[in-house]
């Protein structure tokens, strides 16, 4: 039985540039999703916004390595 203190899944939003298509969508989708602990990873092609659920923070230079891998760039966080 999960802890009441349990807040379920950590959401964080990170900035993918490079991504053209759907092709683009999938090859960043299937590396965030091969990180320890990602629960799910949500796209928008349009603005490069992407979502990861994931049972606790996660790395950014995971993050950044998985969006690489892809063959894109990990956008720098606004300021």
């Amino acid at each position: 039985m999960p802890s009441p203190a349990s807040s379920g899944p950590e959401t964080e939003t990170f900035t993918v540039a490079g991504m053209t298509c759907e092709h683009c969508v999938h090859a960043v989708t299937t590396e965030l999703n091969r990180l320890p602990g990602v629960r799910a990873v949500t796209v928008d092609l349009a603005s490069g916004r992407v979502e990861v659920a994931s049972d606790a923070p996660l790395d950014a230079e995971q993050v950044r390595a998985a969006v690489d891998e892809a063959g894109y760039t990990l956008a720098p966080p606004a300021s």
